[in-house]
């Protein structure tokens, strides 16, 4: 988000620097065109900071687990300007009060792109320790030695892991050289001896020897005190099953559905489905003669198949079709595979750029699903599955999705582990929906199209 906001700024500035640059008189100190009157540059401003802002937000530059590397950035970047290009030329085109002159704009443009690799550069030269809080984990067992197990760096983003604290009845799993010794009724004075910011309580067996009054003083003394869920959810971006409780549910600020929150998520989908129903009709016209064509001018264009809905209610979900007519002649469900010899030519490629997934905006359209939600799986699917994860069932207390957050955060699920793991990210979803997450996953589904993430 620190990120983000820099960004919008350097790109806001840009066009101001932009028109100094072209036009400002360095001997009588002002500018000499009407074009750079700083009053009219504010909207022409504002447009080029969104226009490339969701740009780079599509391309993947914004993306809460970026791991990319300078090289990689740096080409995603030039690939952000170029496509930026295009679309302001558009606007200009389009609306020609908006435009700047050759000259202005090119000058904005440079600026733009020195300041954003200037930001990107000073992002990865930032040393690990900047803005971390140093975090002390409570517990020494299973449930402890699972964070210590985290070894992905945006999985550590933003904190220091100072040790783990030997206090209560656990059994000792996380290795010694971790483990920080000390008197339970001394834990205040090591807190503030080492500057702990944060306490992970993260105990086996929460009932005895607890030292919860040294725990309410550090609390107190302005030290933030969470559990695992919590530590999990922040860092992850879901929520770990491994340490839920049925209470999570119940206490949780979450995992709401007020009126006014459903009423606008479905204002939302109307309105995104109708617009891009509209935009994408010519590709959607493509994707069918595509599909039309490799079929030998026979067989369906549009497949049809049986999901599971709100409230376990069944619908009639709609996709071009991929697979070959008689994909499932024995009538047994499967799951796609890797390579799956099912899979038509044009199938493919449509599987990969979610092409076949457009038929879905009538499926919004009519109320059978949200833009963004948890992806429906079939009837047979469900049926096994919520035998054997515990609260996979929580998932059909929204709308299932056209795209949602267990997409862009993981890739294409097909095996039982890989549902159980995206029900995390549904979790997460069900807990923290709002508009701007909604927003969010909307803009990173595109670059999750643009770089072929996931697609069988």
């Amino acid at each position: 988000m620190m990120l983000m906001m820099v960004e919008i700024v350097i790109f806001f500035v840009s066009v101001y620097l932009g028109v100094i640059l072209r036009f400002y008189d360095w001997h009588s100190y002002q500018i000499y065109s009407i074009e750079g009157s700083m009053q009219s540059i504010f909207p022409r401003a504002i447009v080029f900071s969104m226009v490339m802002f969701g740009v780079m937000t599509t391309m993947g530059l914004y993306q809460r687990d970026y791991r990319e590397g300078p090289k990689t950035t740096f080409v995603r970047i030039i690939g952000s300007f170029a496509i930026g290009l295009l679309l302001m030329a558009l606007v200009f085109y389009m609306t020609p009060s908006l435009m700047l002159g050759r000259g202005a704009f090119g000058m904005a443009f440079f600026c733009a792109f020195i300041g954003i690799i200037s930001s990107r550069f000073l992002c990865f030269q930032r040393t690990d320790t900047a803005w971390q809080r140093n975090l002390l984990v409570l517990g020494v067992g299973h449930t402890a030695q699972l964070i210590g197990q985290l070894k992905r760096r945006t999985d550590h983003r933003g904190i220091n892991l100072v040790g783990f604290a030997s206090i209560g009845n656990d059994e000792h799993i996380v290795s010694s050289e971790r483990i920080v010794s000390f008197n339970d009724k001394n834990l205040v004075d090591y807190v503030e001896s080492n500057g702990i910011d944060e306490i992970v309580v993260a105990f086996d067996d929460r009932r005895n020897n607890i030292p919860s009054d040294e725990i309410l003083k550090c609390k107190m003394q302005g030290v933030q005190v969470i559990d695992v869920s919590t530590f999990y959810e922040r860092q992850l971006g879901k929520i770990k099953l491994d340490s839920l409780h049925p209470s999570n549910f119940i206490f949780s600020d979450g995992f709401t559905q007020a009126v006014l929150k459903s009423s606008g998520k479905r204002v939302f989908d109307v309105v995104v489905s109708s617009v891009l129903s509209v935009l994408l009709l010519p590709l959607m016209a493509l994707t069918a003669l595509a599909v039309y064509i490799e079929s030998g001018f026979s067989g369906p264009i549009i497949y049809r198949q049986v999901r599971v809905g709100m409230n376990g209610v069944d619908f009639e979900i709609l996709k071009f079709r991929s697979m070959s007519v008689d994909a499932e002649k024995n009538g047994v469900a499967q799951w796609a595979k890797s390579n799956d010899n099912r899979v038509t030519k044009v199938g493919s490629f449509i599987r990969k750029t979610r092409l076949d997934e457009l038929p879905q905006l009538y499926n919004v359209l009519r109320g059978d699903m949200s833009f963004v939600g948890p992806r429906p799986e079939r009837p047979q699917f469900v049926s096994e599955l919520a035998k054997t994860i515990e609260y996979y069932e929580m998932r059909h207390h929204v709308k299932p999705g056209i795209t949602g957050w267990a997409q862009i955060c993981y890739p294409y699920g097909a095996s039982e582990d890989d549902a159980r793991e995206k029900l995390q990210y549904d979790l997460y979803y069900l807990k923290n929906y709002s508009l701007f997450l909604d927003t969010t996953i909307l803009l990173q589904t595109v670059q999750v199209v643009l770089w072929s993430k996931g697609g069988r």
